[in-house]
């Protein structure tokens, strides 16, 4: 039996009693978390969303309290994008918020994931929106993109998660985090990966090229970047906004710092949230899903 890469899934939001019907109808979230995190880097917006919409929330493996939480054999495993899209639509259809199309918000790796899975099972999939993602992080001069760092980087900062990875994670969170009110949180949950499956998963995101499986996309998307994030500039969601013309994308840059705006500046991503949630509840009050199209505008400093 395959091993799951992810634990802990659960349903919050209008759930029970004569809220059922209520519960059937409404817009359903799904928050998916990255590299370094658990679901509890959404807990600042989890009370705000969970008024109005059922929320799916739910660990990757990697994570302390993931599936793959003490386990030796977890440091071995070949991480892909792939599975872990496989993984996300095993979980939705599992809990049944796909059932009538979700609003996927999903943050650093996991955005490269749910384009995949949306690729694959665009039913489940009404809107993404990709949080802080990158489909490459290695800048190409040959080719004119701009990832944010130089192969050269990329391969220093691996060693160094190799040789001494509990020192790699205290210089890396300051500037990932870019705020000292969410440095803490993310020394916590950074320091709780295995260092093998921290550096195997690290390898799989900052030395991957995801850049084909944005021409795939035919899910509406609000690409979401912050203004002074170090691990993906704004340059990249111009990028991304470009090559997802399938769906006239929206692009938001959030006018803050790092790289969880989560964490750093919740309000500001709440705000776009809002604005995605009552364009599907749109959409579902004229039972026209495709009836609402994305304003393909980059709007700058939310």
């Amino acid at each position: 039996m395959t091993k799951q890469w992810r634990a802990n899934a659960r349903v919050v939001g209008r759930i029970g009693g004569h809220e059922d019907e209520e519960r059937s109808a409404a817009v359903s979230v799904v928050l998916a978390h990255g590299y370094g995190a658990s679901q509890a880097v959404w807990d600042k917006l989890v009370p705000s969303l969970s008024l109005n919409h059922n929320l799916l929330l739910f660990d990757w493996n990697f994570t302390s309290t993931g599936a793959g939480a003490g386990d030796e054999a977890a440091a071995d495993e070949v991480y892909t994008f792939g599975r872990f899209a496989d993984e996300l639509i095993a979980v939705m259809e599992e809990s049944g918020v796909g059932d009538s199309g979700a609003v996927v918000v999903a943050h650093s790796m996991s955005a490269m994931a749910a384009c995949i899975a949306a690729a694959k099972r665009p039913d489940l999939f009404a809107h993404i929106v990709l949080v802080c993602a990158s489909p490459r992080y290695i800048n190409s001069e040959v080719e004119g993109y701009v990832g944010g760092f130089e192969e050269k980087a990329i391969h220093a900062m691996l060693g160094a998660m190799e040789s001494d990875f509990p020192a790699w994670v205290e210089s890396f969170v300051p500037n990932a985090a870019g705020d000292a009110s969410a440095v803490q949180h993310l020394l916590k949950s950074f320091l709780a990966m295995d260092p093998g499956v921290a550096l195997n998963l690290a390898k799989m995101i900052f030395l991957g090229d995801q850049r084909e499986v944005l021409d795939g996309v035919r899910t509406p998307c609000t690409i979401v970047q912050v203004k002074a994030d170090f691990a993906a500039p704004p340059a990249v969601a111009e990028y991304m906004h470009h090559r997802i013309a399938a769906t006239k994308a929206a692009v938001e840059i959030i006018d803050s710092v790092g790289h969880f705006p989560q964490l750093v500046a919740p309000e500001k991503l709440l705000d776009i949230l809002d604005g995605v949630l009552r364009l599907r509840e749109a959409a579902v009050e004229h039972d026209d899903a495709g009836a609402v199209e994305i304003d393909g505008g980059i709007d700058v400093a939310i």
